[in-house]
């Protein structure tokens, strides 16, 4: 594990190095105490530990200095990713064949952990992007799979997830983007928002109406950058995830071939569902990582920070608040490990374990890190200081991929799934959730759609 200075040695006049205080979350698992207790290498395998010290080295040399930089001068760090592709995290899930690291669930939620503490967003558009290529891997034929999969791996070409539009977010089964085939090719028309990377990628994996009302009547193609009538909006000025771009896709007569459709038409919904699971995790796990290095902060500036002639440490009231952020730590750690096992297992309870995880993870985790730049006062409301970065950049993970509402809602109604059969006419007891909710609800929980291999 990359060694660094302590957050103590970057004291300077009340305030602390930005660079230090970034490099406290990579030398303090060395240490006993708090930080023992929260070792997120407990439990791993030998092997899981190596890449996990991989992706904290990663993030501590090639993320965590220029963390302040990309975000406060919105560069999407291409170069960077890069160098991450190379050590395999450009398609952690991918099957080798095709470039992919061949990892499992758990495997890619321990790395987007370790990488998270060095930048947030940046691992998050990697954890889209990765989300992105094994869409393509599974669903893709073979022909597919090595026209695109190859150069998303290596992230000589980057990936956006296309399915939010202005009128639809949680209600995704509405989406009206059109795709009317006319010889060879479907003719696109229409619009996404908040899509990230648009118009820094170079592929869009994009859900769009190729039928009849609903999820049945949706499909799943990719369109390339560069296709006649493809164009984006403006960039978005956002709270954080600065270090990605965020614009509307726009589709006008745009021109994709039929060849470039994964799967048959009428399987994009559970396509991006299928995927969206995964994409739970892997932004679970971002906030994990976030929380991680929030709670090492704000126990070293505790050791360092005096009022009323003693340190912060010594305030049993801190220290209690302490413990709470470490215990929902772990908590929530395990709760994602779980799912991700429970994914890669094809269990039965995965959809409901994906869906608890992203409820309950992201929002303990934005309540650790805001409690961490509660315990640093007004130094945490500083720029100087990583902690509010780490703030501003998981709040989102509490809106995007499933809100609370959503998850709430898909765990709810799983509770009475299983005792149904797909023919019954009753879809659930609950006779307050939208039809198109519950519709969606069904469509994630039948089994895979036929694949290839």
């Amino acid at each position: 594990m990359a060694a660094a200075m302590a957050l103590v040695r970057g004291v300077r006049f009340g305030s602390y190095s930005i660079g230090r205080s970034r490099s406290l979350i990579f030398n303090s698992l060395q240490r006993r105490g708090i930080a023992a207790c929260v070792d997120p290498s407990i439990g791993l395998t030998d092997e899981q530990k190596e890449f996990q010290k991989v992706a904290f080295d990663f993030a501590a040399n090639e993320m965590a200095p220029h963390m302040a930089e990309w975000d406060q001068k919105e560069i999407f760090p291409v170069e960077a990713m890069r160098k991450a592709a190379q050590l395999g995290f450009g398609g952690i899930y991918v099957n080798p064949d095709v470039g992919g690291s061949g990892l499992s669930r758990l495997d890619t939620s321990i790395i987007f952990e370790a990488l998270s503490t060095g930048c947030v967003s940046t691992t998050a558009y990697i954890s889209i992007h990765n989300m992105c290529a094994w869409m393509i891997d599974t669903f893709g034929n073979n022909e597919q799979r090595e026209k695109f999969c190859p150069d998303l791996c290596s992230m000589q070409k980057f990936a956006s997830y296309c399915l939010t539009e202005p009128g639809s977010g949680s209600d995704a089964a509405s989406l009206l983007t059109s795709a009317k085939l006319q010889g060879d090719h479907y003719i696109l028309n229409g619009s996404k928002a908040f899509i990230s990377g648009g118009g820094d990628t170079d592929v869009y994996v994009v859900m769009c109406r190729t039928g009849e009302k609903g999820p049945k009547g949706i499909s799943c193609v990719v369109v390339e950058k560069g296709t006649a009538g493809l164009s984006f909006g403006k960039k978005e000025k956002k709270v954080g995830w600065n270090s990605q771009p965020t614009r509307a896709v726009i589709f006008e007569d745009c021109a994709v071939p039929v060849t470039n459709r994964l799967g048959a038409e009428g399987e994009g919904f559970s396509i991006a569902m299928k995927g969206l699971n995964g994409g739970r995790i892997n932004i679970a796990s971002c906030s994990l990582g976030a929380a991680h290095a929030s709670v090492l902060l704000a126990r070293d500036h505790m050791c360092v920070r005096k009022q009323f002639g003693e340190t912060l440490s010594n305030s049993q009231f801190l220290q209690f608040k302490l413990a709470e952020m470490a215990t929902k730590l772990v908590a929530s750690r395990l709760l994602v490990r779980q799912a991700a096992v429970a994914l890669q297992e094809g269990r039965p309870d995965a959809v409901s374990l994906c869906s608890m995880a992203k409820l309950f993870v992201t929002d303990e985790c934005f309540a650790i890190c805001n409690q961490a730049l509660q315990i640093h006062g007004g130094y945490g409301y500083l720029k100087d200081y990583a902690v509010q970065q780490y703030v501003r950049d998981i709040r989102v993970h509490q809106i995007l991929e499933g809100n609370d509402f959503f998850c709430l809602i898909h765990v709810s109604e799983m509770q009475w799934f299983s005792k149904l059969s797909w023919s019954s006419p009753a879809l659930s007891p609950s006779s307050n959730t939208p039809d198109s909710i519950r519709q969606l609800i069904i469509e994630t929980l039948r089994p895979e759609v036929s694949q290839k291999r």
